[in-house]
């Protein structure tokens, strides 16, 4: 049986932290899909199609890694795609206890799928989407947050 993980989030935008949590998932899973759900706490910086873009620009060269955009229950999502593994990753210790408690409530939901977390490398810890977009509205340079294939002058 194939391995299947989502990796949900806004990606608003799609980071270097995000970017390599799935590298190094790659290694665990036969196919990830980065699901970029709606969040209603949130209202989107960037459009979604061009979100979708730019995460399938990322990772155009692994046809294992799929890009999709889903509403409603991230576990009716992954039931869906019948994917067995919700894929998160973790910055600090904060991060863990939110991510832990939506883990409990999910597996409360649906047994079948189980959340692996994952650290991510010390040199990403400080980034998160909601800075970069901060440096991003005020025209600062983001650039060293964003994977390579991310050009956020192209329309």
């Amino acid at each position: 049986m194939k391995r299947v993980a989502v990796f949900p989030g806004s990606f608003d935008p799609f980071t270097v932290g995000h970017e390599s949590i799935v590298h190094r998932a790659r290694k665990l899973f036969d196919e990830i899909i980065i699901a970029i759900g709606t969040n209603t706490g949130k209202e989107a910086y960037f459009p979604l199609e061009k979100r979708i873009k730019w995460i399938r620009a990322v990772f155009k060269d692994d046809p294992a890694i799929h890009v999709m955009s889903y509403e409603g229950l991230t576990v009716d999502f992954c039931m869906k795609q019948k994917a067995g593994f919700l894929l998160r990753g973790l910055r600090t210790a904060s991060d863990f206890e939110y991510e832990r408690a939506i883990a409990q409530l999910n597996r409360a939901m649906e047994k079948n799928i189980e959340v692996v977390f994952m650290l991510t490398l010390p040199e990403h810890t400080f980034i998160n989407s909601t800075l970069v977009r901060e440096v991003i509205r005020y025209g600062g340079d983001a650039s060293k947050f964003l994977p390579a294939a991310i050009n956020l002058t192209e329309n």
